[in-house]
């Protein structure tokens, strides 16, 4: 049976990020009712210590494909031009196992995991949000905007990151494909005190403090995913109404949760719950402008497979990517 291979061109065409915000929905709902069967990522350290190699399998009784994404990561490669994060994701037809695709990893990673945070947002963040921080400048940094501007009204983005040079070029290059303002900042208590702040770093220790926050602030967490690593203090944690994708995934690798547990800041019980019991009314979310709410990512498997089998099904309709014949 041939193998259909869907490269990240062709995957950026067929999942727009409006799409993928819905689709994101459905992924919640899906792994917070109990409909996907979703083990926690294995990481395993490659043996000369220059990166790691990362597996995320799951299922869902939705959908008419299962998968496995497959991911390398070497920090280095930024250094040498590349992506840190690359991969595949590939595909089975749920009745048979037959494998029937493999998908650029980093696309689809860097559309849906900004989808989701383009979910969350949109779920909690007050509706007439108009400034967006971003803290980072990387390839999440890009998604990212496009997902906050798709969910609310922004008209400006400030952007933080380490490398001023680097962020500087980042702003510039996004001030000639966004219809709204974007500026760098050498200061991080600028980004944050914008209505919407998002991390997406690499960063092993806390970035992001609680004291720079504005009341009434929503924040997306997403570099960080592991117990000792975080990207936001103990305070901003203590002071927000805490929402996750995934508990199970919180509890094993959510440093920027778990790290404010062990302190004794907060208590696993303040933990909101996860978007998907949001989006089924099973938990309450912001009820009072000057809340201040937050979105800890970590990227399960669900938000893969289904904007995954929906690029797939597009893919089928319009013929599109290569085949590798008699697989």
């Amino acid at each position: 049976m041939p193998l259909r291979v869907i490269d990240s061109i062709a995957i950026r065409g067929l999942l727009p990020m409006s799409k993928c915000i819905d689709l994101m929905r459905s992924a919640m709902i899906a792994t917070s009712s109990g409909n996907v069967n979703l083990p926690v990522r294995s990481v395993a350290p490659v043996l000369n210590k220059t990166g790691l190699l990362a597996q995320m399998p799951g299922s869902s009784n939705e959908l008419k494909h299962y998968g496995i994404k497959l991911l390398s990561l070497h920090s280095a490669n930024t250094k040498k031009a590349l992506p840190a994060i690359q991969g595949l994701v590939v595909m089975f037809e749920a009745e048979t196992g037959i494998p029937v695709a493999i998908l650029e990893a980093a696309q689809i990673t860097a559309i849906r995991t900004a989808a989701a945070s383009g979910l969350a947002t949109q779920l909690l963040s007050r509706e007439d949000a108009k400034t967006c921080g971003i803290f980072g400048n990387g390839v999440q940094a890009v998604s990212h905007i496009e997902a906050i501007k798709a969910v609310r009204p922004i008209e400006k983005v400030v952007v933080w990151g380490r490398n001023a040079e680097k962020t500087k070029a980042f702003t510039k290059e996004q001030q000639e494909s966004v219809d709204c303002e974007v500026i760098a900042t050498s200061d991080p208590t600028e980004a944050a005190q914008c209505d919407v702040v998002c991390t997406v770093t690499a960063s092993k220790e806390s970035i992001l403090n609680g004291s720079w926050v504005k009341p009434g602030a929503h924040i997306n967490l997403v570099g960080a995913h592991s117990l000792n690593s975080r990207e936001a203090d103990s305070e901003l944690v203590a002071n927000s109404l805490i929402y996750v994708d995934s508990m199970e995934s919180t509890l094993k690798e959510g440093g920027d949760i778990m790290i404010p547990v062990e302190e004794g800041v907060i208590c696993e019980s303040d933990i909101k719950g996860e978007i998907g019991k949001l989006l089924m009314g099973d938990v309450a979310g912001r009820e009072r402008d000057e809340q201040i709410t937050l979105y800890k990512s970590h990227g399960i498997f669900t938000q893969d497979l289904y904007a995954a089998d929906y690029v797939l099904a597009k893919a089928n309709d319009a013929n599109a990517g290569t085949f590798i014949d008699d697989f």
